[in-house]
């Protein structure tokens, strides 16, 4: 099967095998909350969760006015741009990787912010279902 991804899609897809190397799992497209809607969210082997927000241009970028609202969801944040993305645009207090359709590599390491535990709690059961739901869907698309 071959897939036409789109170039945030990409990146997320080479974000995600990168975070695999970590042993972080990933859900794309991840609803914290009402309202949000971030495109990778890793899940660490120590329960760490990280935001990647993947931008494909500098409109892309100058077009997101929510990343912010992100931050209080994560224990790290980062922005994942191609090699052409001009990242003096990305606040120096964020994260940075650099990724293509088949990897990534963490440029400049997040400054980390714990989650409260109620809130971690909280995400990573929603991380699970949502995980869960999806595999289930692609098992049987009725449900």
């Amino acid at each position: 099967m071959t897939l036409d991804l789109q170039p945030g899609q990409k990146l997320a897809r080479g974000v995600a095998r990168h975070l695999t190397a970590h042993g972080f799992v990933s859900v794309e497209e991840f609803v914290p909350t009402r309202g949000l809607r971030v495109d990778v969210m890793g899940l660490g082997p120590k329960g760490e969760l990280w935001v990647i927000e993947c931008k494909s241009s500098r409109a892309d970028y100058q077009s997101d006015s929510k990343w912010q609202g992100y931050l209080e969801w994560c224990d790290r944040f980062f922005w994942a741009v191609d090699t052409e993305f001009p990242t003096d645009l990305l606040p120096q207090e964020t994260g940075l990787i650099i990724a293509d359709a088949y990897d990534a590599e963490i440029i400049r390491m997040a400054p980390e912010d714990k989650l409260p535990p109620a809130r971690r709690k909280k995400m990573i059961q929603k991380f699970a279902t949502d995980a869960a739901r999806r595999l289930q869907a692609l098992r049987d698309p009725r449900l």
